[in-house]
């Protein structure tokens, strides 16, 4: 009878109760567990041997029993503007990409949730790819590790915030996406501020529900909406064929945002689709009664697409109507074009 190899248990795949009751398990107790937990997340630890005030015999135990494994940065790419590729190879050999974004005040960090897509979504060149696999929480959170020692070791400004908005529908990964949120804001864990985390969902409204739930609007919510009318909207998102603008607007009321607090929406212009005046206006009517602040970005090319971005005049014309309306309008720059690392050009490859 052939013997299968012992089931290694991945520590960074765990939140700290897990990794408490893990131990416990193992006849240990429970801060022998909060201490462990607080060891995955020191800088620069890749063993269990690094971990010097735990017993000896528990970190055997510990090196037979249960790994601490995380995603392989294969490459880095740097764009003109400064923004960083990371294309990362996992266990299995599926790769993912994160995108490290510098700012004046800030330095945030694009995280994929998927390998791949499944939403279909015709302007996004991750959607074209197909979707691959859900992404463990120890997968998410490992680029955001590797994101932090790449600065450390630059002695740049520290990793300041995350958006879920990289590779996948965070939201179809519901579960991994919770726990690696919670280690990312565990004390323990990365000590991240829930205010400077962001998910992004394309419109899967009962997992809007379930975030709010589970998150009690402490997490920051970002809508990628793109049309002012379902016609539009059909056209560019499979997902409003399910769950159309009127019941995705519903879960955003629900939404429980803290005071002063805000949803955002994500809009991208498309020449001659969703970029008109009239369109402007109608996405003003939509929004009314919603607390929002709207995010403009012009189209970024994708390989196979016929989209275009419209002119520089006609960006400015759609924000000034919603401007005109009472909204908060940012205009996003495009960051990273040039190694395909702006907004929907993420499609897990090499440069070379």
């Amino acid at each position: 009878m052939i013997s299968r190899p012992m089931q290694r248990h991945n520590l960074r795949d765990m939140r700290q109760e897990e990794v408490v009751a893990f131990c416990q398990r193992l006849g240990h107790p429970a801060y022998r567990g909060r201490q462990l937990f607080a060891w995955l997340y020191r800088p620069g630890v890749r063993s269990f041997a690094q971990m010097t005030d735990l017993p000896k015999k528990f970190r055997a135990q510990l090196a037979a029993t249960a790994s601490l494994d995380l995603p392989e940065v294969a490459e880095v790419q740097r764009s003109e503007d400064g923004t960083r590729k990371l294309l990362f190879r996992l266990a299995d050999g599926v790769r993912i990409e994160s995108v490290l974004i510098p700012e004046e005040e800030r330095q945030t960090l694009c995280v994929s949730t998927q390998a791949g897509c499944a939403m279909g979504c015709v302007f996004c060149m991750t959607g074209r790819l197909g979707f691959r696999r859900n992404l463990r929480p120890a997968e998410i959170v490992g680029q955001v590790i590797a994101a932090r020692n790449l600065l450390a070791a630059e002695t740049a400004p520290p990793l300041t915030n995350l958006v879920f908005m990289g590779m996948g529908e965070p939201l179809a990964n519901l579960a991994n996406c919770l726990a690696a949120i919670d280690i990312l804001t565990d004390q323990r864990g990365l000590d991240f501020s829930p205010r400077r985390l962001t998910v992004s969902t394309s419109g899967l409204a009962p997992k809007i529900h379930e975030l709010g739930r589970r998150c009690q609007g402490k997490i920051n919510l970002a809508i990628s909406l793109h049309a002012p009318n379902d016609a539009i909207r059909d056209q560019l998102m499979p997902v409003n064929h399910t769950y159309p603008i009127a019941a995705l607007l519903a879960a955003c009321r629900a939404y429980p945002l803290p005071r002063r607090k805000r949803i955002m929406i994500e809009y991208i212009l498309i020449k001659g689709i969703n970029d008109a005046d009239t369109h402007a206006q109608a996405l003003g009517r939509l929004l009314r009664g919603l607390r929002v602040k709207i995010n403009l970005l012009p189209y970024n090319p994708v390989e196979g697409v016929a989209f275009h971005p419209p002119s520089a005049e006609r960006v400015a014309r759609f924000q000034e109507i919603l401007w005109q309306q009472g909204y908060t309008v940012l205009l996003r720059q495009s960051r990273g074009q040039d190694i395909d690392a702006a907004c929907g050009q993420l499609a897990g490859r090499a440069s070379a």
